[in-house]
């Protein structure tokens, strides 16, 4: 199983671990979304930044969808399916579902950026927005499955 780490809020007002592991994590910027395995020591650190994160287990046909739209390559260059195919003979929908099972990590593939730049979301985050966990109506914390809406509404 593997997570996907939104970061949804800034810098300002941020203790200094919280800093450090999102710096750890490569989730410099608002809106940045990186993939991690869901073991013991990245649960650990995303519990610790869980008030500026939100998180889930992201499904392959997301993880399909991510990697076309927002894969960048060195020089800010598109991930596309023709460098993919040229460097490791596979397609994406096949590297997202070795990914998704844990199979290949992401920097086993060839190119890619870790980080995810993407945008706000489409019709905005939950009602309670930005104060309050998404168990309680908000937008912060874990989200199980319903990362992958917010994904898609994001890409």
């Amino acid at each position: 199983m593997i997570f996907a780490v939104i970061r949804l809020k800034g810098m300002i007002h941020v203790r200094k671990g919280v800093f450090k592991t999102m710096k750890m994590l490569r989730l410099n910027r608002k809106h940045h979304c990186i993939l991690v395995p869901a073991n013991s020591p990245n649960v650990g650190m995303i519990t610790k930044i869980k008030n500026c994160v939100t998180w889930g287990e992201i499904d392959h046909e997301t993880l399909a969808l991510l990697l076309k739209k927002r894969g960048r390559m060195s020089g800010n260059q598109r991930f596309t399916e023709e460098y993919l195919k040229q460097s490791s003979g596979k397609t994406i929908e096949q590297v997202s579902k070795e990914i998704v099972e844990l199979k290949l990590k992401i920097k086993d593939v060839p190119g890619l950026k870790p980080v995810f730049r993407l945008r706000p979301p489409s019709h905005g985050f939950e009602t309670k927005g930005m104060s309050a966990e998404f168990s309680m109506g908000g937008s912060f914390g874990y989200r199980g499955k319903e990362i992958n809406e917010l994904l898609k509404r994001m890409i």
